[in-house]
């Protein structure tokens, strides 16, 4: 990709099943449906997420706190870091409840990401489209990348600056899908505990 730097595992073993996973998670995490702020608007997001890790995260005007690791998420977090040799200090977990569910395109460029953000996603449960768009060449089309459930995206360098993603309803009725999306909150004392 143009102005990317995105890579793709497409299944990635957890030594567990990712349907046990799946449930897991759905049923043990604290879902909460956030509101945030588009151009002054306010709006509840269309899918449910929950945020662990050891720092606050801020975006669309909201401010999360973290909730404390679990061991399911360290042994997820261990295993995605040893592939990617990347830390990450917190995980954004992304609800899906079924095809009505969505994500807006956005850039992951908050300021406590840093320069050159490094975001690592893992998919369960349905597979669903990932889309890419690029910020100001109209030339390029729209990317369409499947996300399976086991597979492992991860964009890192100058993707954030460049590029736009998402995940649109889907026309057809699906499963409900779950994403971790790993990353690294810088310190400041904005977003410290």
């Amino acid at each position: 990709m143009v102005d990317a730097d995105i890579s793709l595992w497409r299944r990635l073993d957890l030594d567990q099943g990712h349907n046990n996973l799946m449930r897991r998670l759905t049923d043990c995490t604290p879902w909460s449906q956030q509101q945030i702020t588009v151009y002054g608007k306010h709006y509840l997001q269309p899918r449910l997420s929950a945020w662990y890790g050891d720092l606050n995260y801020s975006y669309s005007g909201i401010t999360m706190e973290p909730l404390p690791w679990t061991q399911t998420l360290l042994q997820i977090k261990s295993r995605v870091e040893t592939l990617l040799q990347q830390d990450f200090n917190s995980v954004l977990l992304n609800l899906y409840r079924d095809h009505n569910d969505s994500m807006g395109m956005h850039s992951d460029n908050e300021r406590e990401l840093g320069e050159w953000p490094v975001i690592a996603s893992l998919s369960l449960g349905e597979e669903r489209t990932f889309l890419l768009k690029h910020k100001t060449r109209k030339d390029l089309k729209t990317i369409r990348l499947p996300l399976p459930p086991g597979s492992l995206l991860l964009m890192k360098g100058n993707t954030q600056t460049h590029w736009r993603h998402g995940i649109a309803k889907e026309r057809r009725p699906c499963g409900p899908r779950i994403n971790l999306t790993f990353r690294n909150i810088l310190p400041n004392p904005r977003n410290r505990v």
